[in-house]
């Protein structure tokens, strides 16, 4: 028996019918699918009866936060409404399909530069994080709030931000999350900053150094897993991997991801047992 729940990002199954995925989780013993957040992508119905007749659940949905229409900090009132419109999409979908939580990221992928002060993008992002938790709370929904390597956001890089923004907020149905991949860059250990953030951690997504799965980078995965086990983290830990590209969906639309699909869905649900096991023999 698993300590934690395990999660697969179906990003990676790009392309793919999302039959293929959901059965390929469940085939390797994982308790939930992450979708990939674009509602209109979906079909509802249909997601639910295949979770159902799978016996697997959807963890949470990886809200696409990308292109300044998606931008919650953009000094445009127009584009941080589009931002808004399209996170309360994501709430309303994630209801349909009974995941419990969405990520959010306060500024899209890609932006690297500040477009207004620093004390200005604050506000906004306090106010429309806010008003985005609030709208998924009327529907039953948390939010996560991910930060992204500097790489990829000049705004929401560490995990203590992270929490200094959740905590600015006031909500109840929010909590911070941390990635491995961008956490492996930014912070200074990546134990450590789970042990800070403690109880407001509400998901973690996992992937080596190289965003491949676990034995494949040079992460050492055992001081995050126990860290996890002394915060009380139960949450799901889901496998975000992508192959190693500037673009990887279009590495990913050359076929040039055929390990993303069963053999690293495998691998990383079998690497992290096999570290509970050897972490608590015993329990």
């Amino acid at each position: 028996m698993s300590r934690f729940k395990y999660s697969y990002n179906a990003i990676v199954y790009y392309q793919e019918d999302i039959a293929k995925g959901i059965d390929r989780v469940a085939r390797y013993g994982y308790d939930a699918i992450e979708l990939v957040g674009e509602p209109a992508t979906h079909n509802v119905e249909e997601i639910n009866k295949l979770t159902n007749d799978a016996g697997i659940d959807v963890s949470s949905i990886c809200s696409i936060w990308f292109g300044e229409e998606r931008d919650l900090i953009n000094p445009s009132a127009a584009n941080r409404q589009k931002a808004l419109d399209y996170g309360k999409s994501v709430a309303d979908f994630a209801a349909a399909v009974g995941a419990p939580t969405i990520i959010v990221g306060p500024s899209p992928v890609g932006k690297t530069e500040a477009l207004a002060s620093d004390e200005q993008e604050w506000e906004w992002a306090v106010e429309n994080v806010r008003t985005l938790g609030e709208y998924a709370a009327s529907v039953g929904i948390n939010i996560t709030l991910e930060p992204w390597n500097r790489y990829e956001t000049h705004f929401l890089n560490r995990l203590d931000r992270a929490v200094e923004l959740l905590d600015a907020t006031g909500l109840k149905n929010a909590g911070v999350h941390g990635d491995l991949f961008h956490m492996n860059i930014e912070e200074d250990t990546i134990h450590g900053a789970f042990a800070r953030a403690g109880s407001k951690v509400n998901h973690v997504h996992l992937a080596d150094s190289n965003r491949a799965a676990p034995g494949v980078g040079h992460i050492d995965f055992r001081p995050t897993l126990q860290t996890l086990k002394d915060i009380n983290f139960n949450g799901y830990l889901t496998f975000e991997l992508l192959p190693a590209a500037s673009n990887p969906f279009a590495m990913m639309a050359r076929g040039g991801h055929l390990e993303f699909l069963d053999p690293y869905t495998e691998k990383a649900i079998n690497e992290m047992k096999k570290l509970e096991q050897e972490l608590w023999p015993n329990e």
